[in-house]
Parts: structure tokens; C-alpha cells; sequence
């Protein structure tokens, strides 16, 4: 893994001294309750990592079947692999465990639509939603290892479908929702899909974006795509290819889908799903995460970065056509059994206090944003903010880009109130979840700074020809060891 520092950016970091300890009430009650706990476990992390992961993978992965063993590295081949022989299920783990407890009337998601709409699913409720779809699938032919791409924007269907597929061992791959036809048609083509899930179209700041027109336009150059299914959300008659396309809302209340579906048995190392890059560095690359390694990496750095307790609500603003939203709206989240927000709207929208109003309707307890969301908010000024009780706030985080100390210190104090810590956090699309990030209460934290690396990450900054930068100079990023 590696990433080029910028030496102005390293200049700017290093000017910056002000620094903010963890509040003594939240650090008493938190997972990691102070920096001797974080380095105490994070040298069992580096030192024997088999025995740290099996130990979680042990606490907090429900198995059809153990591992014979944690971890198989191979460097020459860069092939490394975790909990070799085990048997889980994603979508199990996500939602089944949970309706053998009193979670299972607890919500799962709440949906708050672009236009105000909203809708609760509680476990119980997503898992039947699941396993109709689930089923919709097998009856469509569809089975373990065949490719689904789904073309979706922040509606309950998106979670749902991912669920599905994970639950019958098909592998999805998601296409952002403002994506265009050239850029579907690409991600579809590379995937070799066979499947495409899509809606007639959605709502952006009070308008209609018709996005099944870039669907057919994109199909037009992937004939090997033999099945679409439909999501009516923005209402009014659906024109279907018959044959070909097919609508979701029919599909599921047809009498032959059960809402039980039993999971497909998957091993650890088998595909979850495979997810596009931005392609802000070169042409998108397709990456491949696979099951257990993955499910167990985003539950623990949900866990633990976020401080998350069950009685917290949580929301994260990105769109699940990410790797954010893969990871800290769908898979952590509901891997550990929290009550997600998924937002379909922007900031802005109808007023710049959009995602104030949110947190103080849900009582938010962890609010998880991008730098490029709070500047812009920023400029609207403090009274939009301060009109809102946004005190069920305990804990902040940044994502997505680096956050200059202004943004910062603007978040820490106008939203924050000088009293939830930040959590900044750096990772990539590659790695799945959090590489460098703060805990909530055991880190110093420092304003543009995501300060030290998450448990079993090893990073080490090099100069071109390999050797090891000196302290304050630049150079690449590397991550010496592998992490699930």
C-alpha cells in the first residue's frame, strides 16, 4: 500500500500544535480507555498477530465452520490469507445472530428520503427483505460466484441487494448512483456481470434524476447481461423489455418467494465483492474483498474507532456506492448490530441545516462526514448549526480526503461543542477499513492529523530507493505487514 506524501502538507501539519485530549467521562466508559491500553494491544497486534485476530475473529464472527488457521502469508506471490478453512456466511452474520437476541425488534436502518420520507426496517424486517430477495435471485438463476452489479442510489433496495447477494454467495459490485452510462457500461463489462439491478430513477435536491436512461444506454453495449431488475421509486408506469427487465416491487410479492432463505455456507476466502476505484489515480481498478477477513476488519474498526455502544445511533453521510458506505454503512454497522441512518439527500437541501435536522430528529450519537461536506456547510455560518440541539453527539469522524485545521476546528467547536473527539480517518477503497485513525478515548488528538495506525497496521514512511525516511521528511506510505 502506498501513498506519496505532499512535503507542503507535511510543512502545515507540523506548524500545527494545538492539541485535544479525550474527555475523562467518555474515556472511562470506552472500549480503549486510554493510549497505554492502545499500545499495549497494538504490540500484540505487530507482535503476534494470529493470536490477536483469532481471538476476535473468535469473539465476534458467528462460524458454520472454524479456520485451521488465522493467517497463510505469501509476499512473493502478494497472496495473503486469513482463517484458511473457515465457513461463514456475510449476510448471516449481519442479520440473522442478531433475531436470536432482543436486537431483533431494534432497528436497523432508518431512511430518510431526499424529499423528507422516512421508513424504519428493524432486523427482523431486513432479514425477510433480504431473503425474499435472496430468493428473487435463485429464481433468476442466479448462484454462488455469479457477478451482480447494482446501480442504486441511497434507497433501503441498495442495502438489501447487497445483503441478498452476499447471502447466496453471489458476488456484487455497485456502481455509484451519479455515475453515466460510458461509466456503467465499463464497471459492468469488467465485472463480466450477468445481472443489473437498477431503479427508474431517484431524487437530488428536490429533482427527478431519471437514471434508468443511462441503465439503458449502458445495456446497449453488454449483451451479456440477461436479467434487470427495476426499483419504481420515483412512481408511474414502468416500460419493461420483456424477457430482460423485470420490476423489483412485482418480483418480491410474487406467491412463490419465501421470506426464509437459507445462507450459502462461503469460505473465508471466497469473493464478497468487487468494488471500482475512483479512478482519481488512472483508469478505475476493480477491487476484490473477500469474506471473513473483510466482515472482521470493518466490525472491530467500527467498534472501536467510533466508540459505538448499543444504544448508539449512528450515521454516516457517504453513499454506500463507495467504500465507505460498504464498510460503515452496511457491513460494520450491521456485522455489530447499531441502527444506521441512510440518507438519500444532500447538506443543503431544502435548507443548508439538512444534516443538523437529522441528527437532532434521530438523537445521532456518532456523525461520520467528509471535509468537502463540512466546508461547505461551513460558509452557510454558525446560526444554521446552532439552531439545532445536536447534544446526542458523543463522537465525530472525517473521511475521504485530508481535513485542514479550520474545517477542523470549526467541526470540533460549532458542532462538536469542544467536547466530541474526532476521529480522522485514513484508508483507500483497497484496504477495506480504517489504516490510520485516533481512538475516541485513548489519543491525543491533533487538528489534521489522523495520529496513530489501527491494531496490526504497520507503517514505516521510504524514500524512492527504499530506505527509511528520517522524523518530519516525506516520502511513501507503505504498510509492512498484511491485515485482514
Amino acid at each position: 500500500m502506498v501513498c506519496m506524501s505532499q512535503e507542503k502538507k507535511i510543512t502545515s501539519m507540523m506548524a500545527e500544535d494545538r492539541i485535544f485530549y479525550p474527555p475523562k467521562e467518555l474515556s472511562e466508559s470506552a472500549h480503549i480507555k486510554n493510549f497505554d491500553q492502545y499500545k499495549e494491544m497494538y504490540e500484540k497486534s505487530i507482535d503476534d498477530p494470529e493470536a490477536f485476530w483469532g481471538e476476535l475473529a473468535e469473539k465476534e464472527i458467528d462460524w458454520f465452520q472454524k479456520w485451521d488457521k488465522v493467517l497463510v502469508e505469501d509476499f512473493a506471490n502478494a497472496k495473503h490469507q486469513w482463517f484458511v478453512g473457515g465457513k461463514l456466511n456475510v449476510s448471516y452474520n449481519c442479520l440473522d445472530r442478531h433475531l436470536k437476541t432482543w436486537r431483533k425488534n431494534k432497528a436497523a436502518l432508518i431512511w430518510e428520503g431526499d424529499r423528507g420520507e422516512t421508513k424504519t426496517m428493524t432486523y427482523q424486517e431486513l432479514y425477510h427483505e433480504v431473503c425474499r430477495f435472496a430468493n428473487v435471485l435463485k429464481k433468476h438463476g442466479v448462484k454462488k460466484g455469479d457477478r451482480v452489479s447494482i446501480y442504486l442510489p441511497m434507497i433501503m433496495e441498495l442495502p438489501i441487494a447487497m445483503l441478498a447477494c452476499a447471502r447466496i454467495g453471489a458476488i456484487h459490485s455497485i456502481v455509484f448512483g451519479g455515475f453515466s452510462a460510458d461509466a456503467l457500461r465499463d464497471r459492468i463489462i469488467d465485472c463480466k456481470s450477468k445481472v443489473l439491478i437498477c431503479v427508474d430513477g431517484y431524487y437530488r435536491a428536490g429533482k427527478v434524476i431519471k437514471s434508468k436512461d443511462n441503465a439503458d444506454a449502458a445495456l446497449k453495449q453488454c449483451p451479456d447481461v440477461t436479467t434487470v431488475f427495476v426499483v419504481n421509486r420515483i412512481g408511474g408506469e414502468l416500460s419493461l423489455k420483456e424477457g430482460l427487465e423485470y420490476s423489483w416491487e412485482a418480483e418480491m410479492a410474487a406467491d412463490d418467494i419465501s421470506s426464509v432463505c437459507e445462507p450459502e455456507p462461503m469460505d473465508s476466502e471466497d469473493p464478497l465483492f468487487i468494488l471500482y476505484t475512483s479512478g482519481s489515480t488512472g483508469k478505475p481498478k476493480g477491487v476484490l474483498h473477500t469474506q471473513a477477513g473483510y466482515l472482521l476488519y470493518v466490525m472491530t474498526t467500527f467498534k472501536w474507532v467510533f466508540d459505538y455502544k448499543e444504544e448508539d445511533t449512528y450515521w454516516c453521510t457517504a453513499d454506500i456506492g463507495w467504500v465507505t458506505g460498504h464498510s460503515y454503512i452496511v457491513y460494520g454497522p450491521l456485522g455489530q448490530g447499531a441502527t444506521s441512518i441512510l440518507f438519500e439527500g444532500v447538506p443543503n437541501y431544502p435548507k443548508p441545516d439538512r444534516f443538523w435536522d437529522i441528527i437532532e430528529k434521530y438523537q445521532v450519537n456518532i456523525f461520520y462526514t467528509a471535509p468537502t461536506a463540512i466546508r461547505s456547510i461551513m460558509r452557510e455560518g454558525n446560526d444554521w448549526p446552532n439552531k439545532h440541539d445536536m447534544s446526542s453527539l458523543k463522537i465525530l469522524g472525517s473521511v475521504g480526503e485530508p481535513i485542514n485545521p479550520e474545517a477542523w476546528m470549526w467541526y470540533y467547536e460549532v458542532i462538536g461543542k469542544s467536547k466530541c473527539p474526532i476521529v480522522d480517518t485514513y484508508w483507500q477503497t483497497e484496504t477495506g477499513g480504517f489504516l490510520i485513525t485516533p481512538f475516541p478515548g485513548a489519543t491525543p488528538i491533533k487538528p489534521g492529523s489522523a495520529t496513530v495506525p489501527f491494531f496490526g497496521i504497520q507503517p514505516a514512511i521510504l524514500r524512492e530507493y527504499g530506505s527509511e525516511a528520517d522524523t518530519n521528511e516525506g516520502g511513501y506510505l507503505v504498510i509492512k505487514r498484511p491485515w485482514p
